[in-house]
């Protein structure tokens, strides 16, 4: 009978003999043939002459496609397992690359499977030159690629779709953009009425806005905002403050009270975690019976000032210092000026997005209020559709330093017919 030391010696051996058999069994994994290693290769591999004839094919390659080995060996050429178009990209594109680099990388072709099935791969050959220098053959490693195809197929769908949803949403916005100004700006006798909105992004509402309507007899109202934000909250926002806006001119035309009376709503409907403002102009116009022209009466609440080019061909600011903005404070200050638009005369009302876009000329720095009142001064004396339309080109040279929709309405008094310029 063996005692504890036996027992002890042969626990012994297995602690000794446990890691040499682990390692044995590891040693025999490595002693794979090369032959084996090819043949059953994950990948497909074959040879050709360098006119395409095969020569030999791994195991792995002739399971993909569902052929024997004496259907290929000797008997078909490479391009014979291509595709028409495949065989038509071989011949132009693969085979001159290949004779002139000697090697071509990761082509994507299409495989013909023996049941007429396309097998997707990615193809990768290089030529075996002989001690002459001469090509004795070409190999070949094929790699599966159908997963990889799906993947992009996949991804080509979800894309397509997002550009589907990008589109139905610029339409969306522009269709609600439409319904936040007005299909055309009315007719007033006397003036000549001229509007453009420049629309910064198609992806988001913008927040600006503009009208002109009638008023009591001989009387008509005009504003122009800009709502912070964009979206469709600064869209409900816009909604609201135009609504707003030509309701309370017609309960009380003074346009102070008009102001007063949206910034009240604003700062009821806003007043929570998610406060929203915007700037406001609003003007009340009336014939000057008596000096010709009309008589406009300016609100605003922390707007940038309006642009009075006369006919004698100079431009001012017509400032209304003091002006808060719209809907923040419970009773905000709104600033109002006068002043007579004599015949020829242009005023220019205009939102942020124009004097803040960014200029190359200027590398980058913002268009600012002094450029813009320059730039009325030169164009002055002019009409309202002139102004529009060189602002129109001025915007447009700005290209993506616009980052901002832009909003400007311009209305010009016209001059007697014989003296009215063209």
């Amino acid at each position: 009978m063996r005692g504890a030391g036996d027992q002890g010696e042969n626990r012994g051996r297995g602690e000794v003999q446990g890691p040499l058999d682990e390692q044995a069994r590891f040693a025999a994994l490595l002693e794979d043939s090369a032959e084996d290693l090819y043949e059953h290769a994950p990948c497909g591999y074959l040879s050709t002459l360098p006119d395409g004839r095969i020569v030999r094919i791994n195991t792995t390659l002739l399971d993909w496609l569902g052929y024997e080995r004496g259907d290929l060996v000797g008997r078909r050429h490479f391009s014979d397992l291509l595709t028409v178009g495949g065989r038509l990209y071989h011949e132009t594109h693969f085979a001159p690359l290949l004779r002139m680099q000697g090697e071509v990388k990761g082509i994507a072709l299409d495989l013909k499977a023996a049941d007429g099935s396309r097998l997707p791969v990615m193809v990768t050959s290089t030529v075996k030159n002989g001690d002459d220098g001469q090509p004795l053959l070409i190999r070949t490693t094929v790699l599966d690629a159908r997963d990889r195809r799906a993947y992009e197929r996949e991804l080509l769908r979800a894309r397509k779709e997002a550009d589907l949803e990008r589109d139905r949403l610029k339409d969306l916005n522009a269709t609600l953009q439409k319904t936040l100004l007005p299909p055309e700006l009315v007719n007033v006798p006397g003036l000549e009425v001229s509007a453009h909105y420049h629309v910064a992004s198609a992806d988001e509402v913008g927040g600006d806005f503009y009208d002109l309507f009638p008023l009591a007899a001989g009387t008509w109202g005009l504003f122009l905002g800009d709502v912070c934000g964009k979206g469709a909250a600064a869209a409900a926002v816009t909604s609201l403050a135009r609504y707003t806006l030509r309701a309370a001119a017609v309960y009380d035309s003074d346009p102070a009270a008009v102001l007063a009376n949206l910034n009240t709503v604003l700062n009821h409907e806003y007043n929570g975690t998610d406060p929203r403002f915007c700037t406001v102009v609003f003007g009340l116009l009336t014939p000057d019976e008596d000096r010709g022209g009309f008589h406009i009466t300016l609100a605003s609440g922390g707007h940038p000032p309006a642009i009075l080019m006369r006919s004698d061909g100079t431009a001012v600011f017509l400032h209304t210092p003091g002006g808060q903005l719209i809907g923040v404070l419970a009773d905000a200050h709104i600033a109002t000026t006068s002043v007579h638009l004599a015949p020829g005369d242009t005023l220019l009302l205009h939102t942020d997005g124009l004097t803040e876009a960014h200029t190359a000329a200027t590398g980058g720095e913002r268009y600012g209020d002094d450029a813009l009142l320059d730039f009325c001064h030169d164009l002055a004396p002019t009409t309202a559709s002139g102004v529009i339309d060189a602002i129109r080109d001025l915007l447009d040279t700005f290209g993506a330093g616009v980052d901002d929709d832009t909003a400007v309405l311009a209305i010009h008094v016209l001059r007697p017919p014989s003296e009215e310029r063209k």
